[in-house]
């Protein structure tokens, strides 16, 4: 299934998320080397960016200029919004996503990034003035990613959706939970559904979304036009291609298997060192590495090896041995 954004054609219709210190450009380029219809860029505080005079690496990162790329910004003040939108269609952004889910106090409270992200569900009126000052400052496609509500009285996900259509935002994603849940308990699917009934731009349906069956079942019971896979992504960035070919028909992945998946991880392992240096490099892998070692099922001992060791020639010559196992690598 194509989406359609004004005039970009996101095909297939699932879409990675934005994970903060995960999905990165090494990570984005390699889940799109598979196949995805999008990638969305790590979130961007508006008015720390516009202030800000960002170095190479860091205009890198939000993927500029990249074919099916968003890059997501939050933020509590309409002109640092509408400057940090200016700025990004400048730099030759496609797509902009605003981020009203984020559910880390760092962002909603007051004392952090002033009370942005998930809590501008509390003040509908006041999310309406950043959508507009967005929308009215670039010709980009907009685009808006939120949850369900603050709680469980305040479930306006349906409201903020039609209201921001009116607004002009293109598509919306919706997480399956409140801010109050933040990522406890199971995603309700069903009450997205309220969503897609409540406007006629797509709907992306985003929550506990790891597998092909459980993104049909979010599809069906959100009735959303596509999903957005988060966590269900690491360790196993073909996911999302595996779950388009299930859901649409779209080619089938080529899953890597033994030399072909250490390889893979060696080649983002290097990727991460490159884009990063050295130092922050091994930190920034360590994660990845342990999510690829989760899907091999790692020996206890080799996975404590790779992930604290300082050096990359010594991972990169153990990595065959320490992913020999594969025994959660298919879809």
């Amino acid at each position: 299934m194509t989406i359609q954004v004004a005039d970009l054609s996101l095909n297939p219709a699932v879409f990675l998320a934005p994970l903060a210190g995960i999905t990165d450009l090494p990570f984005r380029n390699l889940v799109q080397s598979f196949g995805a219809g999008l990638v969305v860029s790590e979130m961007v505080a508006s008015q720390e960016m516009v202030q800000a005079k960002p170095g190479v690496r860091e205009k890198a990162e939000l993927g500029y200029g990249i074919e099916a790329t968003s890059v997501q910004i939050a933020g509590r003040e309409a002109h640092w919004m509408a400057e940090a939108a200016r700025q990004i269609e400048a730099n030759g952004a496609r797509l902009i996503d605003i981020n009203m889910g984020c559910p880390a106090k760092k962002v909603t409270s007051a004392s952090g990034a002033g009370a942005a992200g998930s809590a501008l569900m509390k003040d509908l009126d006041h999310a309406l003035t950043l959508i507009e000052a967005v929308v009215g400052a670039v010709d980009l496609p907009v685009t808006l990613k939120t949850r369900l509500g603050w709680d469980d009285n305040l479930l306006n996900a349906p409201e903020l959706a039609r209201r921001a259509q009116e607004a002009g935002v293109r598509m919306i994603t919706i997480h399956g939970r409140t801010r109050c849940q933040f990522y406890k308990g199971r995603a309700d699917w069903d009450a997205i559904a309220n969503v897609s009934a409540a406007v006629d731009i797509p709907v992306i349906a985003n929550g506990d979304i790891t597998s092909s069956t459980q993104a049909a079942d979010a599809m069906a019971k959100s009735c959303a036009q596509g999903v957005m896979v988060g966590r269900g992504a690491q360790g196993r960035p073909w996911i999302l291609a595996q779950m388009a070919h299930d859901l649409f028909g779209t080619p089938a992945p080529e899953v890597p298997r033994g030399k072909a998946f250490s390889d893979m991880v060696a080649g983002h392992y290097e990727a991460m060192l490159m884009f990063y240096g050295k130092e922050l490099g091994l930190r920034v892998a360590r994660k990845h590495l342990g999510w690829y070692m989760d899907v091999a099922g790692t020996e206890p001992g080799l996975r404590r090896v790779l992930l604290t060791s300082k050096a990359p020639a010594e991972v990169l010559t153990r990595l065959p041995e320490a992913l020999a196992g594969e025994t959660e690598v298919a879809a």
